[in-house]
This record gives structure tokens, C-alpha cells and sequence, in this order.
């Protein structure tokens, strides 16, 4: 299935880029997530399990475990606090 995919902040530089279309078999956020690390480099550096990154898709916050859709626009980005 096709699903866009946002990084915001510091995974955006990581990355390399703030947005990219991709073609996926993942199933749900966590299997995408899982296929980014798997690109090595900045995507398994930013998105590494064990580090704190919040998700949405198609702009709610979600959890790992939702389901993709095909046309899905699934962003990732670093826990943010305000003061």
C-alpha cells in the first residue's frame, strides 16, 4: 500500500527530509516503523526503538499498534514540551 510519511524536528534532519511517499507492506505504525529502522543510517538513529518518538496518523496522535490505511499520512516526531 502507498502511505505518506512526515518527520518533524530533529528526525527530519536525521533523515534527510521532511516528507516522502512510500510503498509499504507493513500492516500497522509499529511494522512502518520497523521497515524505516531497517534503512539504516539517520532512520535507524532517529526512529531506534527504546527512544522516544510520538506518531500520528492522519494527524491524530496513535499508537504503534494502529492499523495502516491505504493513503495514510503518518508522521513522526520527537516527544515536545512547552514552558
Amino acid at each position: 500500500m502507498k502511505v505518506q510519511v512526515k518527520y518533524f524536528a530533529s528526525i527530519r534532519e536525521a533523515v534527510g527530509s521532511g516528507a516522502e511517499s512510500l510503498e509499504t507492506n507493513a500492516l500497522t505504525v509499529a511494522d512502518l516503523r520497523n521497515e524505516l529502522i531497517a534503512r539504516g543510517a539517520g532512520y535507524a538513529e532517529s526512529l531506534a526503538r527504546g527512544k522516544a518518538v510520538r506518531v500520528a496518523m492522519n494527524q491524530t496522535l496513535s499508537d504503534e499498534s494502529v492499523s495502516l490505511v491505504e493513503g495514510a499520512e503518518v508522521a513522526f516526531f520527537p516527544p515536545v514540551t512547552g514552558g
